[in-house]
């Protein structure tokens, strides 16, 4: 097992490691609209603003964290929010999503970050005993809200 920063040979296992995780998550196929190129400029354009590590077995890649910075303005310092977090359920079990969650809280204690930060569905139970045996804990009375499509593009101000 490795678990490493993403390549850009990595990047066509990465998005069909995405389409995987939306049909785990139970979201229609058409809602993944991401490309391999925008995956590949995303991760290694001129200013890239997205991370992330790749999980592997015997070099195949089977498990992504996908992530980028945010900021504590309590803390006054940068954190790692978890966009990703998948490993395919016949390689579960193994310590890849330990290891995966792992990397990136180190990411955070090399760079001085004070949170690593991410979103999961009220019903992904043993993501969530996962999460909780790690130390991790759900923040009670935040709602994530989410402006897309129209109600971004009619909400917008015009510059």
């Amino acid at each position: 097992m490795t678990v490493r920063a993403i390549r850009p040979q990595d990047v066509p296992a990465v998005v069909g490691l995405v389409r995987e995780l939306a049909d785990h998550q139970k979201a229609s196929p058409h809602e993944v609209r991401l490309t391999e190129q925008q995956l590949t400029d995303s991760l290694f354009g001129d200013a890239p603003a997205l991370f992330g590590h790749v999980a592997e077995l015997d070099g195949e890649v089977v498990g992504i964290a996908l992530w980028f910075l945010n900021f504590s303005t309590w803390r006054g310092t940068h954190g790692i929010y978890l966009e990703d977090l998948y490993v395919q359920p016949q390689h579960r079990g193994r310590g890849l999503g330990r290891a995966l969650l792992g990397a990136l809280a180190g990411v955070c204690v090399e760079r001085g970050y004070s949170r690593l930060e991410w979103s999961v569905l009220d019903w992904n139970t043993p993501s969530i005993e996962f999460y909780e045996a790690a130390g991790a804990v759900p923040m009670k009375g935040s709602t994530v809200f989410r402006l897309t499509d129209d109600a971004l593009a009619n909400f917008s101000v015009p510059r």
